[in-house]
């Protein structure tokens, strides 16, 4: 069927989504202009395939509807990639700044967890429990 296009149930089923997720994502641009076949079903291409696993591919990446709805308004302005892959870059360089103050926070968590613990494991020594 990937001539003729996917119904709205075979695609979320093909990439692991829910109808009410697709249907948002077009509701905020996500999703070019989504074809209608006759009775108003929605009928989504290979294209909508593709843009769908881009848009899971910055999910997982940590970027915001928001984030990627700008991408998309910047795409469709010249039709090209010309400003929204630096902006995309700009977006990923901020997410591995906060993922790595993230990652420092974490550590400094797991060490203070450290030495609680061994603070609460020398009060069993002592107290003989």
């Amino acid at each position: 069927m990937a001539a003729a296009g996917y119904r709205i149930g075979e695609l979320a089923a093909r990439l692991g989504l829910t109808e009410r997720t697709i249907r948002y994502y077009e509701e905020m641009g996500l999703l070019g202009s989504v074809r209608r076949a006759e009775g108003g079903r929605r009928v989504y291409t290979d294209d909508d395939v593709q843009r769908l696993r881009f848009i899971q591919r910055l999910k997982v990446l940590g970027l915001s509807l928001q984030e990627m709805h700008e991408l998309e308004r910047l795409y469709r302005q010249d039709g090209s990639n010309r400003k929204m892959l630096p902006r995309l870059i700009q977006l990923l360089d901020a997410h591995i700044d906060a993922t790595e103050d993230r990652i420092t926070s974490l550590e400094a968590l797991r060490d203070e967890i450290r030495s609680y613990r061994e603070h609460v494991a020398r009060r069993l020594l002592e107290e003989g429990i």
